[in-house]
């Protein structure tokens, strides 16, 4: 097909600790030949960037194969990148990742120009691009993901607020506990991440589930329904268990919930937001859970900050938010054609 009749289109990744996600993405948003790896972290710093550089040089080929022209590459990766998109710093979820210059990586492998964030300030963007807040005309709102960490991201008047260094956002290392705090992959004790991750789900999980773990089956109604026991620490299979009326899950389910609202009532009272878009794993699970940390929102937070309602909205974006978000942040630097 010759260039003159071919789309353009930016490659765009979403790197987390447990999974590589990847899409060819046009100028409309629309996203062909979304994929995902495991992205095998422990294997460091240089297998990423092996993966990346080999996606990233097959990726012309297969975007000439749908009558797509690559013009450049979008990622958002865990960790705090700064504006020249460097990873300043990221946990032991990536192991040595601190310090690689993924846009100059990126840029040598591909020829094209490349855009580096982190990866919620990428799902930040892509709702704000064409999910609810979109759809919805909202400008201002603050996105957070509960996912293996938890990430976070404020838009202002549609664009990421990024702070002095670029680094704002790092919503889970807020400190919620801090005498005997339970210990945090960035070092520090107590962080907000440690007590309302998918991690840290698990651990409560474990922590609450009674020495028979069939136990986690029976209902207020039918004490005896315990012919299906579960291997925990599972959270969708707590999920599963809490939605059949077990007590026991529902319990644990309503004191996370509180542990989520904790540190959404501290940004309320930072930053007098009125709309939270939530993400990651977690979000799957809809207003089964999010009605439960709304419910904890409004109990815990000061009477003054209720204004016209604090309201969680789901991300709808689902898997490939962050993709679409990282090739917006590279077609915002890119002339229209």
């Amino acid at each position: 097909m010759e260039d003159s009749i071919m789309q353009d289109a930016v490659l765009g990744f979403d790197l987390g600790g447990t999974r590589i996600k990847m899409g060819i993405v046009e100028r409309s948003g629309r996203v062909h030949g979304f994929r995902s790896t495991s992205t095998d972290s422990a294997k460091g710093r240089a297998h990423l960037l092996n993966v990346l550089r080999q996606i990233g040089q097959s990726a012309p080929g297969e975007a000439a194969s749908l009558g797509l022209r690559l013009v450049g590459v979008g990622i958002g990766t865990a960790g705090f990148v700064d504006a020249q998109g460097r990873v300043a710093y990221a946990t032991e979820n990536l192991p040595g990742w601190t310090g690689t210059n993924l846009k100059k990586e990126l840029e040598e492998a591909t020829g094209l120009p490349a855009a580096a964030l982190n990866d919620v300030h990428a799902m930040a963007l892509g709702e704000a691009w064409l999910g609810l807040p979109a759809s919805r005309g909202l400008r201002d709102f603050v996105c957070v993901t509960l996912g293996t960490g938890i990430g976070g991201c404020l838009i202002q008047n549609g664009q990421i607020f990024g702070g002095r260094d670029g680094y704002a956002g790092g919503f889970g290392h807020q400190i919620v506990m801090q005498e005997g705090g339970i210990s945090c992959g960035c070092g520090s004790s107590g962080c907000w991440e440690s007590y309302a991750s998918v991690n840290a789900l698990k651990r409560l999980i474990a922590e609450r589930l009674p020495s028979d773990p069939a136990e986690i089956n029976r209902t207020a109604d039918d004490p005896q329904n315990v012919s299906s026991p579960i291997p925990l620490p599972d959270p969708r299979q707590l999920f599963e268990a809490a939605r059949s009326g077990s007590s026991l899950a529902l319990a644990i389910v309503d004191e996370y919930a509180s542990r989520v609202a904790v540190g959404l009532v501290n940004l309320v009272h930072t930053l007098n937001v009125g709309d939270f878009v939530i993400g990651g794993a977690i979000a799957a699970q809809g207003d089964f859970l999010l009605r439960r940390i709304a419910g904890e929102v409004e109990r815990q937070i000061m009477p003054v900050y209720r204004g016209e309602g604090i309201t969680l909205h789901p991300a709808t974006l689902g898997e490939q938010a962050g993709v679409i978000g990282a090739a917006s942040a590279l077609w915002r630097d890119l002339p229209m054609k």
